[in-house]
């Protein structure tokens, strides 16, 4: 379980996490992209046209990539969506986070998306919910509750994290080793 939507990822693409040529040459996912009725003059949509790639969606879907094979075998045991589908620009074009909204907004945003997240998680039925980062573990605690054994987090793999930095797909396999959930090794 991601956060929401970067403005280089899945406001492009519509996936969570949505680097254009993973999801295009990855994921078979290609596609017009209208534009919203209300699109910032700084981060237009692009859809596939992007110029810009999202580091967070390649290193996450790269390591997806590395460890599956094809983007099938990855999708039949996990499923990655985001807390909120919704993105949030300042003036300056710059993301804002869900949880940097004012608090009135936040509290009401949350609302809405505990109850999706808690549908979701209603209708996969998974073994395991995790959050993609610390903010993305809370929500999702929230919602399932702090002591059910299936919540943990994985490492954002951000490039504003600096253990990511140093090796994302690594602290990953690591995360998902120490929930016992197995992932098949890297070839050479």
């Amino acid at each position: 379980m991601g956060m929401n939507p970067g403005p280089f990822g899945m406001a492009q693409t519509g996936v969570p996490f949505g680097d254009k040529d993973i999801v295009r040459d990855w994921m078979g996912i290609e596609g017009a992209v209208g534009h919203p009725a209300q699109e910032h003059p700084k981060r237009p949509i692009d859809g596939f046209d992007c110029p810009r790639g999202e580091v967070s969606g390649q290193r996450l879907w790269g390591w997806a990539q590395a460890r599956f094979g094809s983007a099938a075998a990855f999708f039949d045991r996990f499923f990655v969506a985001n807390y909120c589908p919704l993105i949030f620009l300042e003036a300056s074009g710059r993301n804002r986070t869900p949880d940097k909204l004012p608090k009135a907004e936040r509290e009401a945003l949350f609302a809405v998306c505990d109850r999706a997240l808690a549908a979701t998680i209603d209708f996969f039925q998974p073994a395991h919910v995790l959050g993609i980062g610390r903010f993305a573990e809370r929500r999702v605690a929230a919602v399932v509750g702090q002591g059910d054994g299936r919540v943990g987090m994985v490492p954002h793999p951000s490039p504003a994290s600096p253990k990511a930095n140093q090796g994302w797909a690594p602290l990953m396999d690591q995360a998902l080793a120490e929930r016992g959930i197995g992932v098949p090794a890297v070839e050479a």
